[in-house]
């Protein structure tokens, strides 16, 4: 489910919240369901369960996730997540191909690349939805 990476210079707690992210995103996790309890994620991952309940947090901050007193954590609308995280890609992506064009790089080489880059992903299987 989550593999962390202990050379990756990024805490754990942020390790696990983007593996968590990923997971819902990519449906994996569904709407409504629960998530692990914080103790039992923490011993799956031998980690500290601070760990995990900071990662939570942070996820429910972000609204991918929420609580219930009592219940557990529960994954939030997968819906409204895709979008976040759609306009937060998009913008990156406009970020790189303005700093490409400021690199002299032209709008035909910045296209073709994308779409080697989309055939490419599609081959893979990727999600294009």
């Amino acid at each position: 489910m989550i593999i962390l990476d202990y050379k990756d210079r990024r805490p754990i707690y942020e390790q696990v919240a983007e593996k968590l992210e990923e997971l819902m995103l990519l449906g994996v996790l569904g709407e409504n369901e629960p998530l692990p309890s914080v103790r039992s994620l923490a011993m799956e991952l031998s980690i500290n369960p601070n760990t995990i309940q900071r990662a939570y947090a942070e996820l429910e901050r972000q609204g991918y996730i929420y609580t219930v007193k009592g219940k557990g954590s529960f994954v939030a609308e997968n819906s409204v997540m895709k979008e976040k995280r759609k306009k937060d890609l998009l913008i990156q992506v406009s970020e790189v191909i303005d700093e490409a064009i400021r690199l002299g790089i032209s709008g035909e080489e910045i296209k073709n690349m994308v779409e080697i880059q989309y055939q490419a992903a599609e081959k893979e299987g990727g999600d294009r939805t």
